[in-house]
């Protein structure tokens, strides 16, 4: 299997890499002048390479991508913690593009070890979403196409600021999972979204980005309604089951507002997600 590795490698390094880019842990990566073989490991970046453009270099994604549709149709190397080195390197690719934390740290230091570029992304917040894009037009050489769409995400991302500017903020509280409850915190990408579309997260104060909180903290917090994933497996009904969640004002009121599942991914499609919640928010 080593022999199989080494020689896969062999055949899998990049011809003609002759940029040095800085990813965003600040890993300095050497890259091909233009990239036609990249492998994609975590949803979003796959969501964010679509958009500009660079589809059809695409060679292989991780399971789970939903976002484009075109996306679904490339091969999968697997799931996003630990894809299959073996299959990633018969590929050939001249790029593969992760996440820490997303991705096992193992399998992205063997990839690098054996010589496959190998540059990261770590977006946080919506700001981390364009500047994300921003630092993949530059892995890709895609700086025009990258500058443009940064642009337009952000005219977007404004509009929807000032259409509900001066509008009465909805406190909410999103539980990505309720046992134990799961929720949104500082710097959490959808913390902006909520914030961005008129709304107040409860516990946007809490430092961690996807903290654990207990009952007693949400029903001190009094969330005025919840934010739910459409065919997600949280539903009004079943919090009602729980102990606690029927005595929340969200709960007693039954309001909850549903997005589909672009909130979960921090690429372009949570813009759509952000100008839906708005509507929401504000009809």
């Amino acid at each position: 299997m080593k022999k199989l590795l080494i020689l896969l490698a062999l055949s899998a390094i990049p011809a003609h890499a002759s940029r040095i880019v800085t990813d965003e842990t600040g890993r300095k990566v050497t890259l091909p002048d233009h990239p036609h073989r990249i492998v994609s490991l975590v949803p979003n970046i796959t969501d964010d390479v679509f958009s500009l453009g660079a589809g059809d270099d695409v060679v292989a994604v991780s399971d789970y991508v939903q976002y484009p549709a075109e996306a679904k149709k490339k091969p999968s190397v697997g799931s996003i913690m630990k894809p299959s080195i073996e299959t990633i390197l018969s590929l050939h690719p001249d790029l593969v593009l992760g996440m820490p934390k997303a991705n096992d740290q193992a399998t992205l230091d063997k990839l690098a070890a054996l010589g496959i570029p190998v540059f990261l992304a770590e977006p946080h917040g919506l700001k981390g979403i364009l500047h994300t894009i921003a630092l993949l037009g530059d892995a890709l050489n895609r700086q025009p196409q990258a500058t443009a769409l940064v642009a337009q995400l952000q005219r977007r991302i404004d509009a929807v600021r000032a259409s509900v500017q001066g509008k009465p903020v909805v406190s909410i509280l999103m539980p990505v999972w309720y046992d134990p409850i799961h929720t949104i915190g500082k710097g959490a990408f959808i913390t902006d979204i909520v914030d961005a579309a008129g709304g107040h997260s409860i516990t946007d104060d809490i430092a961690q980005e996807w903290p654990i909180v207990s009952m007693e903290t949400v029903i001190s917090r009094a969330p005025q309604a919840l934010l739910l994933v459409k065919d997600g497996k949280i539903t009004l009904d079943l919090l009602r089951t729980r102990p606690g969640w029927s005595t929340l004002p969200a709960v007693k009121a039954n309001r909850a507002y549903y997005v589909d599942r672009r909130i979960d991914f921090p690429s372009p499609v949570a813009i759509d997600a952000l100008e839906d919640l708005a509507k929401q928010f504000h009809p």
